[in-house]
């Protein structure tokens, strides 16, 4: 068995970029069908459609009148809506299945309130993250029937789709007849419960928010505890489907400051924070997403704020809308939710996956040991120390495989911008080389890779959220025209859709490496070698017990070449180059010494008898 991937992986990677040999007799392996690939089989590329591709410029202003303070399109401002849509998106499935991507998952394309913020502090709804109507799409990005073109033509490339939903929030309609008295402070259980009002009583039966039985929040009929909800009258109704205009189906507490009980229950930024413990919000969330399923066949959701909203609800959920995707035929619909944080540690993820029995999350912590030890900052033993954490998941290091793996995104920043910052060296070509680095971490270590738009193009954001969300088309925002490109001279004030770029070349490597490879896609992690106080070799055992395939991982993060011996496991009879350079044979059984030049990255079969 074993023999037959390294044929296939000899004749594949013969004539790559990688391999760095004659062109190749025969076309590289594609995908397996959507129905058969497995969660841990897919290469994701996640996307703003505000920022991609310009299909009709008819839907900039959403349909609305007057100016970017009403319909929220200012193409100069890196705030506001600059035109991106549905039909721009579909236009460039050739540029996104080029670099061997197997799935799409997008920043919300539900409706958005257009504008919001304070006076002078205004902008624009193009993220997607405040919702209105969660029924349809935002007319600034078409309309149902051009999402229903776009996952269909998707699903004709064998491309699967995954949206992004929010259920911890809603826009922000609902405002406080104290808020502006109190800074909109968060107003905690203890001090304001939901029994008292200035000393009186209020929801007289009410035996709080853990009691789940209807007839209990039935008798929840003043909301007001805490703050007195407020809404205009233009918005009354504004929300769809209608029942989320009801206010006592929101928290009402004020802003969250991140920490304890607010991060549950208080308005995330002042938007409206759903009583998610509420059964109607429970019911009413499982119908609204479920019905995206059965409407458009849909492969996955990415749940946003998911640590925000309390596991009870995540209980009920998550079962209900796998079910709802087995009935549609869905038989791998993936679910991952945003638990957000900076540190390269898998313990907040696994403690709110086990709590809330989410069955994948994003890889916070990937992310943030990926861009320490790429950069340098770190040695490898951060890396290594990570991946034998894998452990700690429900259902341990099979978890893990399944856990989409990034390297930076529209909210902390990207990854190129984290790598100079943190490794000190302004090197054009040592930054290009640091890049590339990690992006092979994250597609021969184990996860889910995730793609950034725009990396493949070397974007550099100047920081975080706004600033690192850039045009692909021709962009008119100055934050972004002034950036210099990384394996580029190209400027974001032009288009950058380049499939000759390096990094872009990169990833289809890597992308094919990985779809012809079981042990990649598939394979559960041994640490085999690191430098545990500076810069040099990390070295990964990856192994697919079904196949029986294997194979070694190889990374130099130091800026000198490097050759060592490594142990493997003692199955291996031989050894067939996969990605980069790889030893022509064992130095003895059990034992292989490997060479990368600085910076370098391999991936190694070892050929077995089994």
């Amino acid at each position: 068995m074993t023999r037959i991937f390294v044929s296939l992986a000899a004749v594949l990677w013969a004539g790559t970029a990688l391999a760095g040999g004659p062109v190749a007799p025969e076309p590289p392996a594609k995908p397996a069908p959507i129905a058969e690939r497995q969660l841990e089989d897919e290469i994701i590329y996640f996307v703003l459609p505000d920022r991609f591709a310009n299909g009709d410029p008819a839907n900039d202003r959403g349909g609305l009148k007057g100016g970017p303070l009403q319909h929220g399109f200012d193409p100069a401002h890196k705030g506001f809506y600059h035109g991106g849509d549905l039909k721009g998106l579909t236009a460039k499935l050739d540029y996104i299945e080029g670099m061997g991507v197997t799935a799409i998952w997008f920043a919300p394309i539900f409706k958005n309130k257009p504008v919001q913020g304070k006076p002078g502090e205004e902008s624009a709804g193009y993220h997607g993250y405040w919702v209105t109507d969660f029924t349809s799409v935002d007319p600034h990005f078409g309309t149902n029937a051009e999402f229903k073109a776009f996952v269909d033509a998707a699903h004709a490339r064998g491309m699967k789709v995954y949206m992004d939903i929010i259920i911890n929030h809603t826009a922000d309609v609902i405002d406080y007849a104290e808020g502006e008295a109190t800074g909109y402070r968060y107003r905690s259980k203890g001090e304001y419960p939901f029994s008292r009002r200035d000393g009186k009583a209020v929801n007289d039966g009410f035996t709080g928010d853990d009691n789940p039985d209807p007839a209990n929040w039935a008798k929840l009929t003043d909301p007001a505890f805490a703050y007195t909800p407020v809404v205009s009258e233009a918005e009354k109704d504004v929300k769809v489907p209608a029942w989320l205009n009801d206010v006592t189906l929101y928290h009402n507490r004020g802003n969250s400051h991140w920490i304890g009980e607010s991060s549950v229950y208080g308005d995330f930024s002042g938007l409206d924070d759903l009583a998610t413990e509420h059964p109607r919000v429970v019911e009413g969330m499982i119908d609204i997403f479920g019905q995206w399923i059965d409407d458009y066949g849909i492969d996955g959701y990415r749940i946003d704020t998911a640590k925000h909203v309390n596991p009870e609800f995540w209980r009920a959920f998550t079962p209900a809308i796998l079910a709802r995707a087995k009935a549609k035929g869905i038989d791998h619909f993936h679910i991952f939710g945003e638990i957000a944080y900076e540190e390269p540690t898998a313990t907040l993820a696994a403690q709110v996956m086990a709590e809330s029995q989410l069955p994948y999350a994003l890889d916070m912590g990937f992310a943030k040991a990926a861009q320490m030890v790429a950069s340098g900052k770190s040695p490898p033993r951060l890396m290594a120390e990570f991946l034998q954490q894998d452990a700690i998941y429900p259902g341990g290091a099979k978890t893990a495989l399944g856990l989409p793996t990034f390297l930076g995104n529209h909210d902390f920043g990207r990854f190129s911008m984290f790598v100079a910052q943190m490794s000190g060296n302004a090197d054009e070509k040592a930054l290009l080389a640091r890049v590339k680095l990690g992006h092979a971490m994250m597609f021969l270590l184990r996860g889910v890779p995730t793609i950034y738009y725009g990396d493949e193009q070397g974007f550099i954001s100047d920081g975080n959220d706004q600033l690192a969300r850039e045009d692909m088309f021709p962009s008119k925002v100055d934050f972004y025209n002034d950036n210099n490109l990384i394996g580029s001279d190209a400027t974001t004030a032009e288009d950058n859709f380049d499939t000759s770029h390096p990094l872009y070349r990169l990833i289809a490597d890597l992308a094919q490496a990985r779809t012809a490879s079981p042990a990649l896609r598939r394979g559960l992690s041994t640490v085999r070698a690191f430098e545990e106080a500076a810069p040099g070799l990390l070295a990964v055992e990856r192994h697919d017990p079904e196949t029986g395939q294997r194979v070694l991982a190889l990374f130099n993060t130091g800026d000198k070449p490097l050759s060592q011996a490594v142990e493997v496991s003692y199955r291996a009879r031989r050894v067939s180059g996969l990605v980069g350079q790889c030893p022509a044979a064992l130095a003895a059984p059990g034992s292989v010494t490997v060479s990368l030049p600085a910076f370098g990255f391999a991936a190694c079969i070892l050929e077995t008898d089994d």
